[in-house]
């Protein structure tokens, strides 16, 4: 049987932050992922790589980024997210149900846990084109984004991949973990599936990295509800809550927004699960900048309510809920040059047409009429008086509508008109394990289970109904490195 003093689960950020925890406290790591190592990584390989924290200003940024240039800083308003900003974006998005122990580990370590990652060898850009537009020829980043791994998701897995194994960190691939070993109440070691081959490893504790229960359609539906088993899943098919089945076998607690994942706006003809080779590319989230009709014709929510970081993970459950479980995102010519670079990659449904007549016409599964007048009073119901402006939430809304927009109203009258259909993509599911404050599993009676600790996804509890936009990577680093550690520490003690 091999030993060690820490196996990791999973293999994508979070796993990876606590396997670099673990083995800076001298822990001898096993890193086990499911996948094969052509489809390593999780989820984190399809994000882009956006990484929340807090940062008093351009100085901090320089802590992350030493290599940002003179001109860069002279060009850019990188502006501060404070801890406060990051406490009240979490709260309000979550409606206040974030737990707040939980919350405040990632809040206040988020500025210290991404300068640990930077020491590490991760390095990190400005996210420009995606979270600042140049107006008056100057950059002005929004919504407290505004750092993103070095090539993205993908960027972030190889680098930490990398580091690990020049570490002497032991990754296995197409290793499935189906179970864990328990001895005189603590954590002993796991059952391994390879292939045709099942065997066990001696381990003093075990970090639970694997993700949420996302690619399972039959969870998706028991636990989101109805339909949810045709949504599409954004990232990885071999996150089918297996680390938290396993944990909830030897009395693990679960806990958090059950009901509630990370979903957006996904391209409706995209695979069932992700693509590597496309990535995030499937996603539409330049929709503040225009509409969104669905199959009545109908407009369905405030596309300019927030920053796109602040509604794009709760309006793939909306797009869902619309008949036919579909929508689609109508532009004109002035915004053509907001548009994300995902709306010109070669696997996307879209129609383009010179007049609005004829492109309501070309939305496949729409009441082409109901369309048209629906564009046309939402046209007539903007705020023309008030500047547009893509940096700042500008109040040009709307008055006078059903459903109004609150920022970025632009007329759609200036052809050619340009329309992209969007279903739902789920991108990981809210409800998770229970930990306490250094990242250890708790049993049904909130007791710590010796040698067990989680992060990522499977952690529950910080995300209910929505979340801001790059907490994800944060949050599995941050706790990533506290699971890591600790498990290090238990591991020493036992």
């Amino acid at each position: 049987m091999d030993t060690c003093d820490v196996v990791v689960v999973g293999a994508g950020n979070a796993a990876f932050s606590a396997a670099l925890a673990a083995e800076e406290r001298g822990a001898k790591v096993i890193v086990l992922e499911r996948a094969p190592e052509a489809e390593n990584g999780g989820n984190s390989r399809f994000t882009a790589g956006a990484i929340r924290f807090a940062y008093r200003g351009v100085e901090d940024l320089l802590e992350v980024m030493p290599d940002l240039t003179q001109e860069e800083i002279d060009r850019t308003d990188f502006g501060s997210y404070t801890e406060d900003q990051f406490f009240d974006d979490m709260f309000r998005v979550t409606r206040y149900r974030s737990d707040p122990v939980l919350c405040e580990i990632l809040v206040r370590r988020s500025f210290d846990t991404i300068k640990w990652l930077r020491s590490k060898g991760v390095r990190f850009q400005p996210i420009y084109g995606r979270q600042a537009f140049k107006v008056d020829g100057r950059f002005k980043f929004w919504g407290g984004l505004t750092v993103e791994a070095w090539g993205g998701g993908p960027g972030l897995v190889d680098s930490e991949t990398q580091i690990a194994r020049s570490k002497g960190i032991d990754i296995r691939y197409g290793c499935r973990v189906t179970g864990l070993l328990t001895e005189k109440g603590r954590i002993s070691g796991v059952t391994v599936k390879r292939g045709n081959e099942t065997y066990q490893i001696a381990a003093k504790s075990v970090v639970l990295a694997s993700g949420g229960f996302q690619a399972d359609p039959q969870m998706r539906t028991q636990y989101l509800g109805p339909n949810w088993e045709l949504a599409k899943v954004r990232g990885s098919r071999f996150n089918t809550g297996d680390g938290i089945k396993m944990a909830q076998a030897i009395g693990a607690a679960v806990y958090g927004n059950w009901s509630g994942c990370h979903a957006v706006g996904w391209d409706f003809n995209a695979p069932e699960f992700g693509d590597l080779d496309v990535g995030d590319g499937f996603q539409k989230h330049s929709y503040p900048f225009g509409i969104m009709v669905n199959a009545e014709g109908r407009r369905f929510v405030d596309e300019g309510a927030d920053f796109r970081n602040y509604t794009y993970a709760k309006y793939g459950r909306v797009i869902l809920e619309q008949p036919g479980n579909f929508a689609w995102q109508i532009f004109d010519s002035k915004v053509a040059h907001l548009l994300r670079d995902e709306y010109r990659i070669k696997q996307v449904t879209t129609v383009k047409a010179d007049t609005l007549e004829e492109l309501v016409g070309k939305l496949e599964g729409v009441d082409a009429a109901a369309a048209l007048e629906e564009i046309r009073a939402y046209n007539a119901a903007i705020k023309k008086e008030i500047a547009f402006n893509p940096n700042v939430k500008d109040g040009r809304g709307t008055t006078g509508l059903q459903i109004n927009k609150t920022n970025w109203a632009n007329t759609i009258e200036d052809g050619p008109f340009q329309a992209f259909q969007v279903g739902c993509g789920v991108t990981f599911t809210f409800g998770g394990l229970r930990v306490n404050d250094s990242a250890q599993v708790l049993d049904v009676d909130l007791v710590p289970i010796e040698g067990l600790f989680a992060a990522g996804e499977l952690v529950g509890g910080l995300f209910y109904f929505n979340y801001p936009g790059g907490t994800g990577l944060m949050a599995g680093t941050v706790f990533g490195r506290l699971a890591g550690g600790s498990a290090a520490a238990s591991a020493k003690a036992a």
